[in-house]
């Protein structure tokens, strides 16, 4: 029985916890579970596979570097090389005890061993309980110590969120002891909370919620970790400090202001509050945790469960950047929801936390793994034809391939659930539930959702009398659900979306549900006329194709997770002619045994009769997710409405060499922003970035003739600025103006990259810019 399942027993009957909110259910470990067949069988075993493939002593090199050891070998490129060097080696170890959980594999095992032993080496080497890979971190770590905070959303002290950064560091180290049930990784993760607790002694409140700006991952979650483990308040009281007000006090008041904010950044911090609420029965805490997943889930979602266009929460009320953007759903953000969502169906019971878990877990999570070699997806574009990029092992270090080496070695831990001595079960996955406690294993066998059924069979050594509860998901058709007790029908009662069986179980009983499923349209959230189909939880996509997939195995560049090919016209792309109504009956399966539908009633006619297939089976190709609902009589107006926005944005596209796009996080990453005085912000959803003093990118031509920067900005006629290229003015910004093109010198037509900068001009602040392109005219 894994730490993380004892912890929670301990918490429930702790003195300290008395206050605590109570857990209605309990989740089993990863270790009391294991996968049998299926498809997330085998994305657990390619998983294995992804982490047997990558070289451990050079994950562990930033932190070598850092300590002052010399390392086995050196950093991998990308992300590890640019300045987040080590947040995948954190990643890296909560994936290694998960997976040795999971599935008790003894080369993951070792895995484990070898790199806990190197880190603690580390550790050592420092003295103080430091362990991290930012580059040179001790020296920003003294600054802040010291009171001197720099702090803004992508950086602290002139280095890439190192918050954020060591946050994996710690989240590793307790995932190597409460999962991987690693002794000596317990000490380690105290000794790392002293460490950052002296760090932040002297500094007052303020400073601390000036320093959260920066991107920190989920720290108040780790550090009310750590006072479970410790059961000492001061790191309760560390995990408080650690919380975002700025976050937090609106949700509080159940206000939604994430327009505009980075998507991944918010998430972690409310894991956190929904935490330090549970240990300390922090009601409000609590309410606000609750308040931010409805609105992210059934406001800011798209059917396969993930939020979010180029990484920030776009305008509930319109969804039309994520239908026409690249830059899609991010994994590492329904990674992170599906750990709230746990944390809230634990206090709670609540099926509907548990709809949208299976959901996410069947339509993205799945979907992001790349069923041949085991790449890992970045970006989920819903625009229509386009397609996703997959990482490979040693070249690609995004969060997304951190996150996503987790994700695949933890689908067992919320197929089942338990109340007292019932079991609960709420995920239709074949595996078998070892439960310790009472001494009974459970094996799940099925093959949903290709069959529309699944079967509990029962190992006990004794009869044992308890109930077992089924989940009555959202899509399934109660009518026609059934159960058969050792192949003979049997009543079950329906209570809270939970259908139950009570009676003295033997060895070998079976107890079957049938899970009949029927075809949904579902509408976006800010109720445009786009619709996704979905055959129970499985949402549906079509295959559009092979053209033009470039860059779909990643290289090593800073933006090789977008998938940069050519965006097909979205007036090419089918639509559905006709009424809301008619909408299913344009649908039919092509045959008893697959999971496959004919469509009809589109426009263009050639696509009538496209084949729609589960998403999480359609790979490598351009595919199609959600289709627009036209009348007969508002086809050719809204033909000629995409044509003519599609002509602006290839013409644009067209002369484009490189462009960023102020005020979002990656895009600026990527760019190596350097900044002073200067903040972002959000206006109708379109991030911004404004400064007193200057910012700057490094840009590039990639080829191309480049003679001219384009900048758009918020027109606002009472400031400007200036623009230097390489040191070298070249013009005035007129704040007035929100779309502007300044050309570039002679002396500089020539070179292949340059440094951008922005520079105050008269006016106190300058214009609030949203992007700047390098361009040829």
């Amino acid at each position: 029985m894994s730490k993380l399942y004892l912890l929670g027993l301990m918490l429930m009957a702790s003195v300290s916890a008395e206050a605590s909110l109570p857990q209605k259910v309990k989740t089993f470990p990863v270790d009391e579970v294991r996968l049998t067949s299926g498809v997330f069988k085998h994305a657990e075993d390619l998983d294995i596979s992804y982490l047997m493939g990558l070289n451990p002593d050079r994950l562990l090199a930033p932190y070598m570097k850092e300590a002052g050891l010399k390392p086995n070998a050196e950093n991998y490129p990308n992300w590890e090389n640019t300045g987040l060097d080590g947040h995948i080696g954190g990643h890296y170890l909560s994936a290694l005890s998960y997976m040795y959980a999971a599935t008790g594999d003894e080369e993951i095992g070792r895995r484990l061993d070898y790199f806990l032993s190197e880190l603690k080496r580390c550790q050592d080497a420092s003295g103080n309980g430091y362990l991290c890979g930012v580059p040179a971190g001790k020296a920003i770590w003294k600054e802040i110590k010291e009171g001197k905070i720099d702090a803004n959303p992508f950086g602290l002290n002139n280095r890439w969120v190192p918050l954020y950064n060591i946050h994996k560091t710690y989240a590793g180290l307790r995932d190597a002891y409460l999962v991987g049930g690693k002794e000596e990784a317990k000490d380690m993760l105290i000794g790392l909370t002293d460490w950052m607790m002296n760090v932040v002694s002297g500094l007052t409140d303020e400073q601390i919620q000036d320093m959260l700006r920066s991107e920190h991952g989920g720290l108040n979650e780790i550090f009310a970790d750590v006072y479970a483990i410790t059961d000492d308040e001061k790191y309760l009281d560390l995990a408080k400090r650690f919380s975002h007000r700025f976050v937090l006090n609106p949700l509080v008041e159940k206000k939604d202001v994430l327009t505009g904010m980075h998507a991944n950044t918010q998430i972690p911090k409310v894991i956190g509050f929904k935490r330090i609420a549970d240990l300390e029965g922090n009601q409000d805490w609590s309410d606000a945790s609750e308040f931010f997943w409805n609105t992210v889930v059934n406001n800011r979602s798209v059917s396969i469960g993930g939020n979010s266009v180029r990484e920030h929460f776009h305008k509930s009320e319109d969804f039309s950047s994520m239908m026409t953007s690249e830059q899609g759903p991010e994994t590492c953000n329904t990674y992170n929801m599906l750990r709230l969502t746990k944390m809230l169906y634990q206090t709670s019971g609540n099926s509907d936390y548990m709809d949208y878990y299976e959901r996410a877990l069947y339509n993205h999570i799945l979907s992001t793994q790349n069923p041949v070699q085991g790449g890992l997806v970045y970006f989920t574009p819903m625009r229509s034809g386009h397609y996703r990029v997959y990482s490979q092992p040693q070249n690609s270090f995004w969060c997304c391939v951190g996150s996503g080496m987790e994700n695949h070695a933890r689908y067992g831990e919320m197929i089942y659930a338990s109340h007292d001595n019932e079991l609960i079960v709420n995920m239709f996955i074949p595996s078998v539930l070892d439960w310790k406690e009472e001494g009974i294993k459970f094996v799940q066998e099925t093959a949903f959702p290709e069959k529309e059924n699944t079967k509990i069979r029962i190992e006990t050594g004794k009869a044992k009398k308890m109930k077992i509860s089924f989940r009555c998901p959202e899509w399934v058709n109660k009518e026609k659900v059934y159960f058969l007790i050792n192949g003979e029908k049997a009543e079950a009662s329906l209570n809270d979306d939970y259908y139950t069986i009570e009676r003295k179980w033997k060895n070998g009983d079976t107890v079957e549900m049938a899970l009949p499923m029927e075809l949904r349209a579902v509408q976006l959230p800010d109720h445009s006329a786009y619709y996704s189909f979905m055959y129970g939880p499985v949402v549906l996509a079509a295959d559009l194709g092979k053209e033009r997939l470039d860059g779909q195995f990643a290289d090593e560049s800073r933006g090789g997770h977008i998938a940069s090919g050519p965006q097909f016209p979205l007036q090419n792309m089918p639509v559905i002619v006709g009424e809301e109504k008619d909408l299913l009956a344009n649908l039919k399966k092509v045959s008893a045994d697959k999971l496959e539908f004919s469509l009809s009633g589109t426009y263009p006619s050639s696509y009538d009769g496209m084949i729609l297939k589960p998403f999480y089976k359609t790979h490598e190709c351009r595919y199609m997710i959600y289709w627009e609902l036209v009348s007969k009589d508002e086809l050719k107006q809204r033909q000629d409405e995409l044509a003519r926005l599609e002509a602006e944005r290839v013409r644009l596209q067209n002369i484009t060499a490189d462009i960023v796009a102020c005020g979002e996080q990656q895009p600026e990453s990527d760019h190596f922003i350097q900044m002073e005085n200067s903040v972002i912000g959000s206006e109708q959803g379109t991030p911004w970035r404004e400064t007193k003093g200057w910012f700057s990118y490094k840009m590039k031509s990639n080829g191309k003739p480049v003679n001219a920067v384009m900048i758009n900005s918020f027109a606002d006629g009472s400031r400007d600025a200036e623009l230097y290229v390489n040191g070298l003015k070249v013009g005035d910004i007129n704040g007035g103006s929100a779309l502007q093109t300044l050309k570039l010198p002679k002396e500089l037509l020539k070179a292949s990259e340059w440094e951008v900068k922005i520079v105050r001009g008269k006016s106190d602040v300058t214009p609030r810019f949203c992007s700047i392109r390098m361009i040829f005219e």
